[in-house]
């Protein structure tokens, strides 16, 4: 901590600073993360830094300065800093957003866990910003074409395909079979409320 110190203040003006230092810097960051007070006081240098959007480069460093945020309390800082770092590891940081939200929540339930409706709930009130998912949440809903066409089929021949009748669907819809039987068994229970 003393070298990583040293050399920060030794490097504050080099624009980028050393790739040693923004090494070091994630290095201390995954070993420090079970010590609160001495990753704080990491986590406070780098951020004063001139230099802080180069050490948001390093997933460990994002995710330290996550985590003391949110053990601050400090939620909206926390977002902010995952919408503007620069870490290649999209899929954590999107984990590390919707793990912000969760904390949140359970603060708001004053709870320790959310069920998984909850965390269901809180994911689609609070989606990822486009920085995190560039090409957007994945959408679980099939096209239009593809639901008037079940649409029909069911109205015209079946509600309940047999599993040739599901497969034969599947192949012409570019579907899986289970995707098939899923939505004629959500049709069916749709149909009866």
């Amino acid at each position: 901590m003393k070298q990583f110190m040293a050399m920060l203040k030794k490097n504050e003006n080099e624009h980028p600073p050393p790739t040693k230092l923004l090494n070091l810097a994630g290095q201390l960051c995954q070993e420090l993360q079970s010590s609160s007070p001495s990753l704080e006081k990491l986590v406070e240098a780098m951020m004063k830094c001139k230099n802080k959007r180069d050490f948001l480069t390093n997933i460990h460093v994002v995710r330290a300065c996550v985590s003391v945020h949110i053990r601050k309390g400090q939620h909206d800082a926390a977002c902010r800093l995952l919408e503007y770092c620069k870490a290649e590891e999209k899929e954590e940081l999107v984990q590390l957003w919707h793990e912000i939200h969760y904390r949140r929540v359970m603060e708001k339930l004053q709870t320790d866990v959310l069920t998984p409706l909850q965390k269901f709930r809180c994911r689609k009130r609070n989606p990822p910003p486009i920085s995190l998912c560039p090409e957007g949440l994945k959408n679980r809903n099939y096209s239009e074409e593809v639901r008037q066409h079940l649409y029909r089929f069911a109205a015209e021949v079946t509600a309940n395909p047999d599993k040739k009748q599901r497969e034969e669907l599947a192949r012409a819809m570019n579907l899986q079979p289970t995707q098939v039987h899923n939505w004629f068994a959500n049709y069916r229970r749709r149909q009866k409320s």
